[in-house]
């Protein structure tokens, strides 16, 4: 026989209990992980290795190819082909200004022009207090939990390493700018691989290194008076 105190602490349960996703949850969903976010590169670094050795157009061919094949292969998997969809994207759009154009060099622009807004956009969330970083976090990492805003020495930390990200994308973009300006094409593809996965491999080892340090000195909570 269940007592009224049993039916008090029985998890209530039904449809009008469960939970909607969050913003951060959905977006994670959509992302698709990191399986997701290396799928979109790929086409892109075919194209940068396919045109040191070879010509425009191949490149252009090789690296739309590509996509396809991944999306070939998301299909035979059963898998969304959004994410395939986000490279083929990409790689469309600098081979048609490179294509409309005929400077190589072209392809690299849209990279180049996303790269300057991303670091901006990087500074001004920690500016605002906003870090880019930890809303990332939220996404790649979490599951779409953003219990970090609750905690402001985590606040403090993703402020710092969105700061950190920011100068460091600022910095490997202009790099990139400098190239494109001197007409230095092939140094502009090696430096679009090298200042590529390298230092964003780094930023996350960084990123993850020191959240999870934060964490693990951060205080548990005391407990309630009389709890």
């Amino acid at each position: 026989m269940t007592t009224g105190q049993d039916r008090a602490t029985e998890p209530e349960s039904g449809p009008e209990e469960e939970r909607l996703p969050t913003l951060a949850e959905q977006m994670a969903d959509q992302l698709g992980g990191w399986r997701g976010l290396v799928e979109s590169s790929i086409p892109v670094v075919v194209f940068v290795v396919a045109n040191i050795v070879g010509e425009l157009r191949p490149a252009i061919v090789a690296s739309v190819a590509t996509a396809l094949l991944i999306a070939g292969l998301r299909l035979a998997q059963r898998r969304p082909v959004r994410h395939a969809l986000n490279g083929l994207f990409g790689v469309g759009i600098g081979a048609f200004i490179a294509l409309r154009t005929g400077d190589e060099r072209d392809f690299y622009l849209p990279g180049i022009l996303y790269g300057i807004g991303y670091g901006l956009v990087l500074l001004l969330s920690a500016a605002i207090r906003q870090p880019l970083v930890g809303w990332l976090w939220s996404v790649l990492v979490a599951k779409g939990r953003s219990d970090w805003r609750d905690d402001p020495r985590l606040v403090r930390t993703f402020t710092q390493l969105t700061v950190l990200w920011g100068v460091v994308w600022l910095a490997k973009v202009g790099v990139q700018a400098g190239l494109y300006l001197a007409h230095q094409d092939t140094a502009l593809g090696v430096a679009r691989l090298l200042l590529g996965y390298p230092p964003y491999a780094l930023l996350l080892l960084i990123t993850v290194w020191t959240v999870r340090r934060v964490t693990r000195e951060t205080p548990a909570p005391e407990p309630l008076p009389g709890s």
